[in-house]
């Protein structure tokens, strides 16, 4: 293969990367010193529920836009084609659907933590065991999410690892810590900024390359990149519109519906309509995300024929980028800082999000006695806790291996029994709280079995062996272009359609979430109605969306009563707050009045 020169940073490029560490701490104390100096749990958690609408919308674009999904796209849409751009359509019902669903309950009930809810709906049990469920989900994701780009980043350019590690894990440690929500949020919007910059910046400097967007076109067309709509049903097929534009709406749905990090962004928002219009807003936002991924995948087919890719897919658009700016310093520091962005948006929102979910869920129910201030004081010093954690996780995954692209998987895998135990008790009247309990373990339980199953089957079929180059370094060539990589692309041969067990371990990552939703709903509902199905006087008011009810406007009102959904959502809330007695932390004073409004 030749003499071997490995691809280095200047000096413009460790500035700008510096620059976005610095901008970033900067923002955290600022908030740490400035208004009501994070003294209240109010504050440090929920940003006093005064956030508007387009900070709230960009750092909810931000939150699950991490490094990975930056590299991710990308190299997806150079290896595989355009049929990834469908994933655009599950946006709509999967913004929709949290804007007028999930948003007015959680929003008029006033919580802090998501997982309140459920204690509302069902017991304190279920209430755990969501909260568990989810922080678990995030620990093991956040460490990896921040370990996976600066490995990338380390094989092409030589970018100390851990030095990338500990100065990302450490100032996002720190501004979560001193700022609290409110500098997350505000940081997220510096970060979004420099995501978008970062992103134009390769695609701008691509195409002006390749002769204009027209030409790459060109090409993608006659190289059959550009995909036509595939309606094929088959579920086990990896992208087709069905797995994308419908699994996809369930993903969207773990995401931006009931995941914590999402919910308390709708939560700090000053008024419920300011975080319905949140979700709108980020909708076109997620529209140029996809555009900017699957645009910057065109570029790289045009400008290289990679004949052998990374093993590691995401390191192929760093060595791309690379190319790109090798004449221009200060570039590929942007690009870097564009994706270290990713990674410090969404581990800043994993360390709020799982130190308000501790305090709220785990803590103060077992010390009503807390002061505010001791609360708040601690509330900071889980955030630090949890940073520590997360540099811990990260080094956890160096020492994986293979097993890191399974670490990724239970993030998939968690997310939709969650969504499905959000969905039992909102959708359904009748289930009740054993019912939720088994669901959910129904749903973990088949999440992990399809997951674990779909892995090991993966690591059982042998892979052909093939030429590998030193992953760290480049082939020494006059154009880059024409570089071979190691390869993920190999041959496409028939393969025989999995049946039985086999066929759902090789059901498309995208149906997971719908899959797993499912059956905690399925299981739920039939052990519900086999344990004794809750009555509507048993509920709290306001935690069961009336969706049945309007569905099914077309029977008897004697019907509709038995099955639970006579009352409109907003008149049961006003209604029964102001004739039942207030529960412990059912927090409905205020939604009397909103709702009256």
């Amino acid at each position: 293969m030749g003499d071997v020169v490995q691809m280095h940073f200047t000096t413009p490029d460790y500035v700008i990367f510096a620059l976005l560490l610095v901008a970033s701490t900067c923002i955290g104390l600022f908030y740490a010193l400035s208004g009501g100096r994070q003294r209240t749990t109010q504050e440090f958690l929920l940003a006093d529920r005064s956030m508007s609408c387009l900070p709230v919308s960009l750092s909810l674009l931000a939150t699950f836009q991490s490094a990975v999904a930056i590299l991710g796209a990308p190299s997806e849409i150079y290896t595989y084609g355009t049929q990834y751009w469908f994933l655009g359509v599950s946006y709509f019902l999967g913004l929709l659907i949290p804007a007028h669903v999930f948003i007015p309950v959680f929003y008029r009930l006033r919580l802090t933590s998501a997982y309140e809810y459920l204690e509302l709906r069902f017991n304190k049990t279920v209430r755990i065991m969501g909260t568990v469920t989810f922080i678990f989900q995030m620990v093991i994701y956040m460490g990896v999410v921040l370990y996976a780009p600066a490995l990338a980043l380390n094989a092409v350019t030589g970018f100390d690892l851990w030095g990338a590690v500990l100065a990302m894990g450490l100032v996002c440690t720190l501004y979560t810590t001193l700022g609290g929500l409110k500098a997350v949020i505000w940081t997220d919007v510096f970060q979004t900024i420099v995501m978008f910059a970062g992103q134009l910046a390769v695609i701008i400097v691509g195409a002006h390359q390749a002769g204009g967007m027209g030409e790459v076109w060109r090409k993608a067309m006659n190289g059959s990149r550009i995909a036509s709509l595939d309606l094929n049903p088959d579920p086990t097929e990896r992208h087709t519109f069905w797995t994308l534009g419908v699994g996809g709406v369930f993903l969207m749905l773990a995401l931006y519906g009931v995941n914590q990090a999402q919910v308390q962004r709708y939560l700090s928002s000053r008024t419920e309509r300011e975080a319905v219009m949140s979700c709108y807003v980020v909708f076109p936002c997620q529209q140029v995300v996809l555009c900017l991924g699957c645009l910057m995948g065109l570029v790289m087919h045009f400008l290289h024929s990679f004949e052998i890719i990374s093993t590691q897919p995401h390191r192929m658009v760093l060595y791309f980028v690379m190319d790109v700016f090798r004449d221009l310093p200060g570039l590929p520091g942007l690009f870097v800082a564009c994706l270290f962005s990713g990674a410090l948006s969404t581990i800043s929102s994993a360390f709020n999000s799982l130190a308000t979910v501790t305090m709220e869920d785990l803590i103060k129910p077992y010390c009503p006695a807390m002061t505010e201030a001791k609360a708040t004081l601690l509330s900071k010093g889980l955030a630090l806790a949890y940073g520590l954690v997360c540099l811990t996780m990260a080094y956890v995954a160096s020492l994986m291996g293979s097993v890191l692209q399974a670490a990724f998987s239970i993030f998939g895998m968690v997310g939709g029994p969650l969504l499905g135990l959000f969905c039992l008790g909102m959708f359904f009247p009748w289930a009740n709280s054993t019912g939720a309990i088994v669901g959910l373990v129904a749903g973990l339980a088949m999440a992990f079995w399809i997951g674990i199953g779909n892995f090991v089957s993966r690591m059982a079929v042998p892979t052909p062996l093939l030429p590998i180059i030193n992953a760290t370094t480049m082939p020494l060539r006059g154009n880059m272009t024409t570089a071979v990589m190691t390869t993920l692309i190999t041959s496409i041969t028939a393969k025989p359609k999995p049946t039985g067990v086999q066929a759902l371990y090789n059901l498309s990552y995208l149906w997971y979430s719908a899959h797993n939703s499912t059956t905690v709903v399925i299981v739920g509902l039939i052990v519900s109605l086999l344990t004794g199905p809750m009555k509507e006087k048993d509920l709290t008011p306001g935690t069961v969306y009336p969706v049945l009810g309007n569905l099914l406007f077309f029977l008897p009102e004697r019907y509709r009563e038995k099955l639970c959904c006579v009352t409109p959502l907003s008149h049961k809330v006003a209604l029964r707050s102001i004739q039942a007695t207030p529960q412990p932390s059912c927090r409905l004073a205020h939604t009397v009045q909103e709702t009256a409004l």
